[in-house]
């Protein structure tokens, strides 16, 4: 194990060396062994389970309780938010892995990566640099998993239309759709949504989708009706689906929505293009 001296723990901790004696003191933990210098050196992961329960708790003997009986900790969204919001980058990573160790890639990024990300934008600030840095940590993790998937080895295909906005949680929410649908084996090409509509057709005959689905809220409702016209008139066959409310609440409006989680919508995604294989006939809405 990492051990660290009495000062750089304190520092971690945002506390001065003294209290973090006293804290030794009065409640024997954390718990530091001693160098043959007599130093104090604190193993760095309680330090680490310390200031993550502090963060949670906001009271010291409540924190030390909590550090005391959990360690480390799981894998979480609280212990990734912090981990973001002090810009560590390799711990995030490697909290990541801990998850995909006794969770799937699709779990962790529903239950673990995407509530860390939301948390901080749902902080006062949410043009924070902690937020923008998360961001771009999520987006590169995501790709990087997406370009280790499985090979698509069933027949449907799938396009992505994104219309999130830069920085936008939706954009990482296309991204975990696109990534957890990739790993059910289906191929999927992601595209901007300020494309023409008139050559949308070229994307449509290079991939043969059965589904279209629009993400984020970044177009014009004008915009991505023409998208769904020229989808449609391309191909009978192929559905349009919205996700996570690109398409505004109308009322009058046909298109299909997938929610607002990405395993719950490729799970409806995958059953509706099962059943249009079973029955071509079916009306999907």
């Amino acid at each position: 194990m990492s051990a660290i001296r009495t000062n750089a723990a304190a520092a971690m901790l945002g506390v001065s060396p003294n209290t973090l004696r006293s804290w030794e003191r009065r409640f024997g933990f954390p718990s530091p062994k001693r160098s043959q210098g007599g130093h104090r050196q604190f193993e760095l992961t309680e330090i680490e389970s310390l200031r993550q329960a502090l963060e949670e708790t906001h009271n010291v003997s409540s924190a030390i309780s909590v550090a005391r009986e959990r360690g480390s900790g799981p894998a979480s969204p609280v212990r990734l938010r912090s981990m973001l919001a002090r810009f560590d980058e390799d711990a995030a990573d490697r909290l990541l892995e801990e998850s995909i160790a006794v969770r799937s890639v699709e779990r962790t990024v529903e239950e673990i990566l995407l509530p860390a990300i939301s948390a901080l934008h749902d902080s006062p600030d949410e043009t924070s640099p902690e937020y923008g840095f998360g961001w771009r940590w999520a987006t590169g993790w995501l790709s990087a998993q997406m370009r280790t998937a499985p090979p698509a080895h069933r027949s449907e295909s799938v396009l992505l239309i994104d219309a999130s906005r830069p920085l936008a949680l939706d954009g990482l929410h296309a991204q975990a759709l696109e990534l957890v649908v990739r790993r059910a084996g289906v191929r999927v090409l992601s595209l901007p949504v300020d494309l023409d509509p008139l050559r949308i057709g070229r994307a449509l005959a290079a991939l043969t989708p059965r589904a279209v689905v629009l993400v984020g809220r970044g177009a014009s409702l004008d915009l991505l009706g023409r998208l769904v016209y020229a989808a449609r008139r391309t191909s009978e066959a192929v559905v349009v689906y919205d996700y996570r409310g690109a398409l505004p609440e109308t009322g009058a409006s046909t298109v299909p929505r997938l929610g607002e989680r990405p395993l719950a919508a490729r799970a409806k995604l995958l059953a509706d293009l099962e059943e249009r294989a079973r029955n071509p006939q079916s009306a999907l809405g």
